[in-house]
Order: C-alpha cells, then sequence, then structure tokens
C-alpha cells in the first residue's frame, strides 16, 4: 500500500463538513469489472504493483460507506465508522488473490465488518459490554432479535439463545449490559449543592491515597503496635506465650493443643486466655 493513501484513509478527519464532499469524490470514482479487477489483482499478487492495489480500494469505498451506515445506529460518528472500515479494506486487498473466485467487495466484507466490530465495542461504551466471544457475537444481534420494547420474557430469552448459538444467562445479562447508560464521572453542577451528591465523582473517590489519611492512618497503627507491646508486657510469660499463639502467630495454635502441652484442660486454657485478654483491654482503653 502507497504510503500516502494509508495516511490519506487513516488519518484525515471524515468530520460532518468534509464527509459529503468525501462520499461524493468517492462515487465519482468508476467501479471496475470482474475482468479489470481480476487483471490489477494479479498485477498486485505477482508484481507487488502499488498502484494497483490503491486502484482496488478506491474502487470500492463506496461499499464501504454502505456497509458502514448499517452500524450508525449504535451513536458513533459515520466518519470514523468509515474510516475503520476502510482499514478492513486496505486489509483485504492485500490478502486477495487473484485465483479467488469471488468479487473483491465479497470478500472484503468480512474484514470491513470485523474493523468496524471492534471500533464499536472499544468506543460504544466507556464501560466494555462485551469481552467473551459470545458476548461479542450477542452484541451485535440483539437488537435485531428483539420483538417488541422492555425486556425479554423467559420465552424471548430462550428462544434468542437457541437461535444464536449461547446460553440464556448470557442474553440475560447482555440485555442488562446494554440497557444501561454511561455517567459523566464529574459533571458541570449548578448551584444546588444536592446534585453534586449524586455524581459518581463524590461517591466514588479513593480516599486511602490522600496525604492526611495516610498519616493518621499510619500514627493509629503505630500507636497500637506501641499499646499491644506494653500490655503484653504486662502478663506473665504463660499468659504471654497463650496469647501469642492464639492470636499473634500466622500459625494460630487451638485450645486442645496448648491443653495437651501445658498439660492441663482446655478450658483452662481458654480462661487464661480471657483473664489475659481482660488485662489487655484495660491498657488499650486507658
Amino acid at each position: 500500500m502507497t504510503t500516502a493513501l494509508v495516511t490519506t484513509l487513516q488519518n484525515t478527519p471524515l468530520s460532518a463538513g468534509n464527509l459529503n464532499a468525501y462520499i461524493r469524490q468517492i462515487h465519482s470514482i468508476p467501479v471496475l469489472s470482474s475482468e479489470e479487477e481480476r487483471e490489477l489483482a494479479l498485477r498486485l499478487e505477482q508484481q507487488d504493483d502499488l498502484a494497483a492495489a490503491q486502484q482496488l480500494i478506491m474502487s470500492n469505498l463506496r461499499f464501504v460507506v454502505k456497509i458502514a451506515r448499517g452500524y450508525a445506529g449504535y451513536g458513533l460518528p459515520l466518519g470514523d465508522l468509515i474510516q475503520e472500515g476502510n482499514i478492513g479494506l486496505m486489509k483485504a486487498v492485500k490478502r486477495f488473490s487473484a485465483s479467488h473466485e469471488v468479487r473483491l467487495i465479497s470478500y472484503a466484507v468480512h474484514w470491513i465488518k470485523s474493523e468496524i466490530h471492534e471500533f464499536v465495542l472499544r468506543n460504544w461504551r466507556i464501560v466494555k459490554v462485551a469481552t467473551t466471544k459470545p458476548q461479542r457475537k450477542l452484541f451485535f444481534k440483539l437488537r435485531s432479535s428483539k420483538k417488541r420494547l422492555g425486556w425479554f420474557n423467559q420465552d424471548e430469552v430462550n428462544d434468542v439463545a437457541e437461535t444464536l448459538g449461547v446460553k440464556p444467562e448470557t442474553v440475560l445479562e447482555m440485555e442488562s449490559r446494554l440497557s444501561g447508560s454511561d455517567v459523566t464521572f464529574d459533571p458541570p453542577t449548578n448551584d444546588n449543592d444536592d446534585e453534586h451528591h449524586f455524581t459518581p465523582a463524590a461517591y466514588l473517590t479513593d480516599d486511602r491515597a490522600d496525604p492526611a489519611h495516610q498519616l493518621e492512618s499510619d500514627d493509629i497503627q503505630s500507636q497500637q503496635l506501641t499499646l499491644m507491646s506494653d500490655s503484653l508486657k504486662t502478663l506473665d510469660d504463660r499468659s504471654k506465650a497463650i496469647i501469642q499463639r492464639r492470636w499473634l502467630n500466622e500459625d494460630k495454635a487451638t485450645l486442645h493443643e496448648l491443653a495437651d502441652e501445658y498439660k492441663v484442660s482446655a478450658e483452662r486454657i481458654r480462661q487464661i486466655e480471657k483473664n489475659a485478654l481482660g488485662k489487655m483491654r484495660v491498657i488499650f482503653e486507658a
């Protein structure tokens, strides 16, 4: 592919202002006959003729526009859809062979739609609505499968699932995702402060990264460790060992294990533990 052609098709914005001019221009390009198309494909395949590749692409751009219009219902700019479709067309031309017994556009439809599909999935929602292969398949077919407005009933869910070869749970999950809407994280607000409390910025902030909160948390943790150390010093060796092994060690001992070791009953260990915790609590509450 020529560098100029790729740059033009990929990077030139097709805004509302120049989109109509672009469409008029590509419709002025003659459509190739099957013989002309085969000859150009041979030149590209055998001689790496970039001029032939450019002619194959330019003569089929009108079909990309037609395919892209079919995805206008997703609310994305038509110009962006067309540009993505053009990328798919260029990929198809690169792989097309004169030995294929089909016209180029019939071969290229898969590549054009594939690029547009990827673009829609990346940009239709801020949060991805389709991540698995069954979900991606369902995303583009669910709307056309709906027979009425509103939520599916169970019979309709089962019918769509059987038709598309997915599980009913996948249909329900995708319908729920499609029914949702994006919310601006921090939208502009008016003078009514009450409205601000319902924006995501008001309740999704993470205060853990606040230096003041972090310093306060570290200070509290330091104080608690100091109190823990001081309270343990008030215990006799046996009580300290029981608390250490019952509460502080990673591999905690059971009452029965300690009872066997100290040659007393499990109830006696529990009493020692209770008395020791009581003494420590006095230090913490002082």
